[in-house]
């Protein structure tokens, strides 16, 4: 592990993180809000801390590890979220202190969807858009996008590529050289976001309210230029588009890249775990639907109509609303909740412990049942036609494990600081998933939770989109010996 490696590269990410501060700024004076200097403060704060930590290590070279990944990833992931920070607290009267600050930043850049903000429709039009921006970017993730473009990295870029990538399977490869795997990925993230903001204009968005929407919409991130979210526009047309691209980015990014390079969409229906995800959610929905026609909370067309938006926005952890479901009846907002802690495929933008280890899980259930009818039999876990290795179902379940118990480590740290039992796991399960909206009494908004409550959401939100062992794993004494 080279300490002189890893800063040389923070300085050189944080370099090219403050230019993502740019386009605010520019929107800031298009639209003349007056909030500019916040973006060009956080520019040369950032800009300024990059320097500082590159030239005294600029001659350091040396190939990354995969310990060097865990450390840069971590490390970026944190600090580029307590930089993503310095606009929203700066911006004026209205600004958010610190902790709401970096409460948001994180947020936004871990695509959670959480906000403590109230009156997002008045709030500068800089700072609505810089929201979204921080979810498009977190959402393919500013490492692998670091990887695609900075040559710096060399071949020691796998290793940042490993401990980005969220799923079980982090080893396979869309191209044979790394770099060009990032690129691949970023070029499917592009273009689907500008097909999402056309669809949106075309459905009748103005062209910012499209570009806030398409970038939060392709990363499932769930931030909305409005309060009331997609529920603003009340249009079918647009919230079938907003379902149509939250579904895609649900789907693994490697289906796109075949679908891409083959020109055929047949895959997505013979992929497993693209398969198992459409057929819960259409479960779901008809589930929805007809719960809420029965209880009579609406007509026939609202029912199906609202249950197919909000059953896939929470089950992809998207978080966009077009009605409370956490006032729906009976058993529907536990279940819809519920159904965020699966989220998306290995590979997507989405949140969750991820489809595929569900698969395995109860493949592995099932596997179990039969060794009791038959105690001599050899059964192999399949996925597909294809089986897996006993060493990635045992980490399966190794990741099950710590989400179990670091759930109600911070469950229990939560309802330390006066929250409400039901606030509680609804938000520790919310961040954790990178889902967004709660229950109990932050189904509306955050800002009203304690401080050290909204501490240990950050560090949950941070444990979700790193997939908890890239953090965990830099606690351990053995990866720190030589």
């Amino acid at each position: 592990m080279s300490l002189r490696v890893i800063l040389r590269i923070l300085g050189l990410l944080l370099m090219l993180f403050s230019l993502t501060m740019l386009p605010p700024m520019l929107i800031s004076l298009w639209f003349r809000d007056g909030v500019w200097y916040a973006f060009a403060s956080g520019i040369a704060i950032t800009v300024i801390t990059g320097v500082l930590l590159y030239l005294p290590n600029r001659r350091a070279r040396k190939e990354l590890r995969i310990r060097d990944g865990f450390i840069i990833a971590a490390m970026f992931w944190t600090v580029l979220a307590f930089f993503g920070s310095i606009p929203l607290m700066l911006f004026g009267p209205d600004a958010l202190h610190f902790t709401d600050a970096v409460f948001e930043s994180f947020s936004g850049l871990t695509t959670t969807g959480a906000t403590v903000i109230t009156g997002i429709d008045f709030l500068p039009e800089s700072i609505r858009y810089y929201r979204q921006q921080l979810q498009w970017l977190g959402g393919m993730g500013i490492v692998v996008l670091a990887v695609a473009i900075l040559p710096t990295l060399g071949v020691g870029g796998m290793a940042l590529y490993r401990t980005e990538i969220p799923g079980p399977l982090k080893d396979s490869k869309l191209t044979p050289r790394i770099t060009e795997t990032a690129k691949a990925l970023w070029y499917i993230y592009a273009t689907l976001t500008m097909a999402c903001l056309v669809a949106y204009m075309l459905a009748g968005m103005s062209w910012f309210d499209a570009l806030g929407h398409s970038f939060s919409t392709v990363a499932i991130g769930g931030f909305s230029t409005h309060d009331a979210s997609i529920g603003y526009f009340n249009s079918p047309a647009i919230e079938l588009i907003c379902v149509a691209f939250m579904l895609i980015s649900a789907f693994s990014f490697s289906l796109h890249f075949i679908a891409w390079r083959e020109k055929r969409l047949l895959h997505y229906f013979e992929d497993p775990e693209a398969r198992f995800l459409m057929l819960f959610l259409a479960g779901l929905v008809l589930i929805a639907a007809f719960t809420l026609w029965f209880t009579n909370a609406y007509d026939t067309l609202h029912s199906l109509r609202h249950a197919l938006f909000e059953v896939v926005s929470v089950a992809t952890t998207a978080g966009f609303a077009v009605a409370d479901f956490s006032a729906w009846p009976g058993a529907l907002p536990f279940m819809l909740f519920v159904a965020a802690f699966i989220g998306g495929c290995s590979g997507s933008t989405a949140g969750g412990m991820k489809v595929i280890r569900i698969i395995l899980i109860l493949k592995q259930g099932m596997r179990e049942v039969m060794r009791l009818i038959h105690p001599n039999a050899v059964i192999a876990v399949k996925v597909g036609k294809v089986s897996v290795p006993d060493s990635i179902a045992q980490a399966v379940w190794g990741f099950f494990s710590a989400y179990v118990m670091l759930f109600f480590l911070m469950l229990v740290g939560v309802m330390a600081t006066g929250v409400d039992q039901i606030t509680a796991w609804s938000t520790v399960g919310s961040a954790l998933n990178n889902l967004g909206p709660a229950l109990g009494e932050a189904s509306e908004h955050y800002g009203d939770m304690p401080n050290l409550a909204k501490w240990i959401l950050v560090v949950a939100m941070l444990l979700g989109r790193l997939e908890i062992f890239t953090v965990l794993v830099l606690f351990t004494p053995a990866f720190w010996r030589r």
